[in-house]
C-alpha cells in the first residue's frame, strides 16, 4: 500500500436505480494536499462524495481512505473523516457551543476534554465571540463555519468538503480559503468540491475533473494550466524597457511573436517550444544586454481547461 496515498479510488460505478451516476471514475488523493473536485452539475461529484463517506456503498469498483476498504472498513474509514455536505442542517434553539458540545459527546469525549476541543475549533475558526449565539440567529456564512467546526470536533485527518463556500459573499469565501489553507498546514488532507473556480487554481495542489459520470483529468493543477502543444507564452521582465533585447529576441529561431506590455519592461514573448529552450531565451537576453528579473510560463486558466474538458448541456 503506498502509504503517501489517503484516497485510492478505482473504476467507481454508481446508479440511482436505472439511471447511471458513475461510470468508472478513478482518482488518488495524496497526504496533506488541497485536492480541488470540480465537474457540472449533475456529474457525480456528491455521490462520490458520500461514497468517500461511507453514507453511499459503491456498486462497482474500488474505493479505500487511508488503505481500508470504504464497505468492509467503514467504522475505520469514520474515525479518520469529516464530512461537510452541501447544506447546512442543524438544530436552530441550540447555542453554537451546544451544538458543537453535542457532537463532541457522541463521540464519546469527557466534559474536560469536550470544552478544550472546543474553544480550539472556535478559534480556529474564529467563532470564539458567538458560542453564546443561538444558531438561528447566525448568517450563512456563519453556519458554514459552525459546520466547519462540527467536523474538526473529532480532528479527523481527511475533510470531505461538499461545496463549502455555497452562498457565501466574496470576504466569507476568502475567510474561508485561508482556514483551510491553515488546516492544511496543520497537517489535513483537503478534498474539496467547488464551482468557484478562480479560488481552487490558487487553493489546490491537485483537481480532479469529471464530466457525466467520468473522469477527465486528475493530476496536478500545475500540469493541467500549462499550455497543451507546441506553442507556449512567456511573460519576461526586465529591470527597464530595453530595445535591443526586444530586437534580438525577434531574430531568435523559435520566436514567432514578441509584444511590450504598454508602460512596462515586461514582454509576451510566444515560442515553439520544440525549437527554442528557456535557456537559449535567457543566453539571448542576457547577451543582448537586457537585465532580467523574470521569466515565466503563462499559464491558461482553470475556466479554459474546464471548458476544454467538458460538454455543454445538462446530462440526462
Amino acid at each position: 500500500m503506498d502509504t503517501g496515498r489517503v484516497i485510492d479510488v478505482r473504476r467507481l460505478r454508481y446508479a440511482y436505480r436505472k439511471r447511471p451516476a458513475l461510470f468508472g471514475v478513478t482518482l488518488t488523493v495524496t497526504e496533506q494536499s488541497i485536492h480541488g473536485f470540480v465537474g457540472p452539475n449533475g456529474a457525480g461529484k456528491t455521490t462520490t462524495l458520500k461514497i468517500l463517506a461511507t453514507l453511499l456503498k459503491p456498486q462497482g469498483g474500488v474505493v479505500r481512505v487511508f488503505g481500508r476498504d470504504v464497505v468492509r472498513e467503514y467504522k475505520t474509514v469514520r474515525r479518520r473523516i469529516g464530512f461537510m455536505p452541501d447544506y447546512v442542517s442543524m438544530y436552530r434553539q441550540m447555542t453554537v457551543f451546544e451544538y458543537l458540545d453535542f457532537f463532541a459527546a457522541a463521540y464519546g469525549m469527557g466534559t474536560g476534554r469536550r470544552n478544550k476541543i472546543i474553544e480550539e475549533v472556535l478559534a480556529l475558526t474564529d467563532m470564539e465571540g458567538r458560542k453564546d449565539e443561538l444558531i438561528k440567529s447566525l448568517s450563512r456564512g456563519m453556519a458554514q463555519r459552525l459546520s466547519l467546526a462540527r467536523v474538526l470536533v473529532h480532528d479527523p485527518a481527511l475533510l470531505l468538503l461538499d461545496e463549502p463556500a455555497s452562498g457565501l459573499d466574496p470576504r466569507g469565501r476568502i475567510e474561508l480559503m485561508e482556514i483551510l489553507k491553515e488546516l492544511r498546514r496543520m497537517g489535513k488532507t483537503i478534498f474539496i468540491s467547488s464551482h468557484i473556480l478562480t479560488e481552487l487554481t490558487m487553493l489546490c495542489d491537485y483537481i480532479t475533473i469529471i464530466d457525466r459520470g467520468r473522469t477527465k483529468y486528475s493530476g496536478t493543477m500545475e500540469a493541467l494550466l500549462a499550455h497543451q502543444g507546441d506553442v507556449v507564452e512567456y511573460l519576461l521582465t526586465l529591470k527597464e524597457q530595453h530595445e535591443p533585447t526586444e530586437k534580438r529576441l525577434r531574430e531568435l529561431d523559435g520566436v514567432s511573436d514578441v509584444t511590450r506590455l504598454e508602460d512596462s519592461p515586461s514582454y509576451q514573448v510566444t515560442v515553439n517550444r520544440e525549437s527554442v529552450t528557456t535557456n537559449e531565451m535567457l543566453k539571448c537576453v542576457l547577451e543582448a544586454g537586457g537585465q532580467i528579473v523574470a521569466l515565466k510560463e503563462n499559464l491558461r486558466h482553470l475556466n479554459e481547461a474546464f471548458m476544454d474538458l467538458t460538454e455543454p448541456g445538462v446530462p440526462l
